[in-house]
């Protein structure tokens, strides 16, 4: 399946009232198929079981299992895919979603003055992404290419970021003056399908992440997988969501299938 195939499931899915109110419920967070269902009084369950099943398969919604509960996210990831196609990356409002993430982790979890909005919660982040080069190629760029798309920076602009491919290896950025940050450390890894990492949050957070990849018709399923819970700031959820959209969608695929640098996105 191709971009304009991808982009014709898209909006054969959008025009439906009630698909579209699926999406609006599930911006807020993962929801089941009961408690979708319970939202629509007049509409029958096999109906709302046939509208989620056209948004799954327009790649709008993520299907994600646990024991017998069926959990539906929200894919935003396909949405920005739209935007990218009519909007420059930088003139979209969602750009700024990055300057938001990274502002929130220079500042980090306990910057005193805004303590009080923090409080014991926990989100969830399901996302994929179709990107047209083989597995091997996605997989190289998660950890070999990391320093040329990943668009963070925490010690400086010439910052190198770097990823030791094993298990208890980090994902190191390393700066001028001896400036360091620690992005994550590998927990579990199977090149070129899955790795998955502990970190990427400061402060009373627990964080995991993780990219599972598949291959599909020559082409890579990039699926990631994001938990955080602990002392968090109510935005941080929406924050990480759109800069995960941005950082994959855009800079990552962008990188794999054109061989461009996030550097050379902003010029």
């Amino acid at each position: 399946m191709n971009k304009e195939d991808d982009l014709t499931l898209t909006f054969k899915a959008l025009p439906h009232p009630i698909r579209r109110r699926i999406l609006d419920l599930l911006k807020s967070g993962p929801r089941t198929t009961t408690d979708l269902n319970d939202q629509f009084e007049d509409v029958t369950r096999y109906a709302v079981m046939k509208h989620l099943s056209l948004l799954e398969e327009a790649n709008l919604v993520l299907v994600r299992r646990e024991g017998r509960m069926r959990l539906n996210h929200l894919n935003a990831i396909a949405l920005q895919q739209i935007v990218e196609r009519w909007v420059s990356t930088y003139q979209s409002s969602i750009a700024s979603s990055l300057l938001s993430l990274k502002s929130n982790l220079e500042r980090g979890t306990h910057d005193m003055e805004n303590q009080q909005n923090y409080k014991h919660d926990s989100f969830q982040i399901e996302q994929e992404l179709r990107i047209q080069a083989p597995i091997s190629d996605v997989f190289s760029s998660l950890t070999e290419g990391i320093n040329s798309w990943w668009a963070y920076r925490l010690c400086g602009e010439n910052s190198t970021l770097s990823i030791e491919p094993e298990v208890g290896g980090r994902f190191l950025e390393k700066g001028e003056n001896n400036l360091g940050a620690l992005w994550g450390t590998i927990t579990y890894i199977n090149a070129p399908y899955e790795i998955r990492l502990n970190g990427g949050m400061t402060g009373a957070v627990n964080s995991a992440y993780s990219y599972q990849l598949r291959e599909e018709k020559g082409e890579t399923i990039l699926s990631l997988s994001h938990h955080a819970s602990g002392l968090l700031d109510p935005n941080w959820h929406s924050a990480h969501d759109e800069g995960w959209k941005e950082l994959l969608g855009t800079f990552l695929k962008n990188y794999v299938e054109k061989g461009k640098t996030y550097t050379e996105m902003q010029k």
